[in-house]
């Protein structure tokens, strides 16, 4: 496992989820609730690239690097939403 691959996923899905919280208001869980899960999304989504082979290949070039930030962000992203919208069916 690189580590560092890990860190940048981990970074770039916190950056990701508070982009999406910050866009889509209505989804917002504050920067702490965001920021946790865009780091959880941001580790799963980095780590299911991997696993697929699709981009994110752990390398230290530059496109390895690209491709962890994109996996990692979408991911944080991708999750930070899904749990905004889990939050905001439940308080209905």
């Amino acid at each position: 496992m690189n580590w560092v691959a890990l860190i940048i996923q981990l970074v770039s899905g916190a950056v990701g989820g508070n982009i999406v919280g910050g866009v889509v208001k209505n989804l917002n869980l504050g920067t702490l609730g965001n920021s946790i899960a865009g780091i959880v999304g941001g580790g799963l989504g980095g780590q299911l690239m991997n696993m697929a082979g699709v981009g994110a290949s752990g390398g230290m070039d530059i496109a390895g690097i690209v491709s962890q930030i994109a996996a990692g962000g979408v991911g944080g992203g991708v999750l930070m939403a899904i749990v905004g919208v889990i939050k905001k069916a439940m308080a209905r």
